[in-house]
């Protein structure tokens, strides 16, 4: 499996990004898939996890109403748009997949990609 994030940049307090993370790879080992940050100076955190079906979702408190995930199996992509960003917000944000549950665990999850950097000021 690899995931290739893309997306992030710098915006204002309050302002809107969409992440996508591009996918390849056996499907069923990516049946789950989700958003990691890691802020600076703290643990890798979970934001947001999708399963393959897209009726299953589950949010980091700190993003619930702002943060959307979403996947497009179509295209193999994952996106994640976040809206009313705030400074807390900025991190580098992870795509990560693993077959089976689907929670925020991160140490759970065997497949990352390379990581993109959202900055809020």
């Amino acid at each position: 499996v690899q995931l290739v994030e893309s997306g992030g940049g710098s915006v204002q307090a309050g302002g809107s990004l969409r992440l996508s993370c591009a996918a390849s790879g056996y499907t069923y080992k990516r049946n789950c898939m989700g958003w990691f940050r890691q802020r600076p100076g703290k643990d890798r955190e979970g934001v947001a996890v999708l399963w393959i079906g897209g009726a299953s979702t589950t949010y980091a408190d700190s993003v619930k109403g702002r943060f959307t995930i979403s996947r497009d199996n179509a295209k193999n992509t994952l996106y994640l748009q976040m809206n009313s960003l705030k400074p807390e917000d900025t991190a580098m944000y992870y795509c990560a997949a693993r077959g089976t549950i689907c929670d925020t665990e991160v140490g759970a999850f065997p497949y990352w990609g390379q990581g993109t950097q959202v900055t809020v000021s």
